[in-house]
C-alpha cells in the first residue's frame, strides 16, 4: 500500500520519525504557549467592548446557545464566602496552564471583580458559582461554569489523510491504567483478537499489560480507537473525533468545553455499555456496516469544526465570563 506523504518517514536526531508525528510534536510544543502567556501579562488587554463587537460576525443564537450551556447561572447567584479577586488570579496555587488559560480572558475585565475557581480534574458540582474545566454531565451542575482550560493538552486536532477503508479492523488503546474502570477493561479485552491494547504506566495494572507509547499516526492505522475516561474526561477524544477513525467509549459521565454531554451515542462515536460487555458486538457491526461507520466519522468531524475557529472560541469565553459577573451581581 502506498501511504500519503503525511505518513512517510524521515529521521531526526538519528531516529526514524513520521512527518505526521513531527507536526503533532510541534503542535504540542509549549514554548510558544508560555511566551504568549508571558506577553499577555505585560501588554494591555484592550477594551472588552471591542472584543464583543465581533458577535455581529457570527450567528448570535449559536453563540449564546454555547454560552448558556457552559454557564447556566441565573441572576442573583451568590459568590460565597471566599471568592478570588481577578488581580490575584495568577497567584493561585494550581497548575500554570489553568491560570494562564483563565487569565487570557479574565484580563479583559476589571481586576477588582471576583470569582471562584476550581482547577484540575473536577468531577463534582460546587455549591457556589465556580469556574472550572470539567463537571458531571448529569445532576444539578449549574454552579459549575466551564471554560476552555488546559487547552494546550486537551485541544489537539489532526489532519488524517488515511481513509477508513485503509485501516485495520481492530481497536487500539494506549493509556495509563490507574482507575478501576480502566483495569476492568484491560482484564476483559487485553488478549482479545479484535484489540491492540497496552498500558503505558508501570505503577499499576499488570506487568504483562505494559507496552511502549505509540504515536498518534500509529493509532490512525486502526479503524477504532479506545477513549475511556480517566480521572475526568478522555484526553484523546478530541483528536480521535477529528480523524477518519472512530472513538469507542461508554456514554460520557463528565464534560468540558468540548460539550461531551451533548455527544450522541452511535452518531458521534461508537457507544459501548458501561460494563463493556458489548464491545465485540459493536466492533463487528461497524466492520460489516462501513457506510454507517463513515456517517459517524462525518458527524464527529462536523462536531470538531465548531471548536476550530479561535476568534469565535475567544468570543464565547468572554461572554461566559461576562455572564458569570452579571449573574453574581458584579456588572
Amino acid at each position: 500500500m502506498v501511504y500519503p506523504a503525511a505518513y512517510q518517514t524521515t529521521r531526526i536526531f538519528g531516529h526514524p520519525m513520521n512527518l505526521f508525528d513531527i507536526k503533532i510534536t510541534l503542535q504540542k510544543n509549549k514554548l510558544p504557549y508560555y511566551v504568549g502567556n508571558f506577553l499577555r501579562q505585560i501588554l494591555p488587554a484592550g477594551p472588552l467592548a471591542k472584543q464583543l463587537k465581533q458577535l455581529t460576525q457570527y450567528n448570535a443564537a449559536e453563540i449564546y446557545d454555547r454560552v448558556n450551556y457552559y454557564n447556566q447561572l441565573t441572576k442573583d447567584s451568590t459568590l460565597g464566602d471566599s471568592p478570588t479577586t481577578l488581580k490575584d488570579l495568577l497567584q493561585l496555587k494550581s497548575p500554570s496552564a489553568y491560570r494562564f488559560d483563565t487569565f487570557e480572558y479574565a484580563r479583559f475585565f476589571s481586576p477588582q471583580l471576583k470569582a471562584n475557581f476550581l482547577f484540575g480534574d473536577v468531577i463534582h458540582s460546587p455549591k457556589v458559582p465556580t469556574i472550572q474545566k470539567s463537571r458531571p454531565v448529569v445532576g444539578d451542575n449549574r454552579n459549575a461554569v466551564l471554560l476552555k482550560l488546559d487547552k494546550k493538552r486537551h485541544y489537539l486536532f489532526v489532519n488524517d489523510k488515511k481513509l477508513f477503508s485503509q485501516k485495520k479492523n481492530l481497536l487500539i488503546g494506549r493509556s495509563a491504567v490507574n482507575q478501576e474502570h480502566r483495569v476492568r477493561f484491560m482484564e476483559m479485552y487485553f488478549n482479545h483478537p479484535l484489540c491492540n491494547l497496552g498500558q503505558v504506566n508501570t505503577n499499576n495494572g499488570k506487568p504483562e499489560w505494559v507496552k511502549p507509547k505509540v504515536p498518534i499516526s500509529t493509532h490512525l492505522d486502526y479503524k477504532f480507537i479506545l477513549s475511556l475516561e480517566g480521572w475526568d474526561v478522555a484526553t484523546n477524544l478530541k483528536w480521535i473525533m477529528s480523524s477518519n477513525s472512530i472513538a469507542v467509549m461508554p456514554k460520557p459521565k463528565y464534560e468540558t468545553w468540548f460539550m461531551e454531554g451533548r455527544l450522541i451515542p452511535n452518531y458521534h462515536y461508537i457507544c459501548i455499555k458501561d460494563d463493556y460487555s458489548d464491545l465485540e458486538e459493536q466492533l463487528h457491526y461497524y466492520i460489516n456496516h462501513e457506510q454507517k461507520a463513515l456517517t459517524i466519522i462525518a458527524n464527529a468531524n462536523a462536531w470538531v469544526k465548531q471548536f476550530q475557529n479561535k476568534r469565535k472560541e475567544d468570543l464565547i469565553a468572554l461572554l461566559v465570563l461576562q455572564k458569570y459577573f452579571k449573574c453574581t451581581g458584579q456588572l
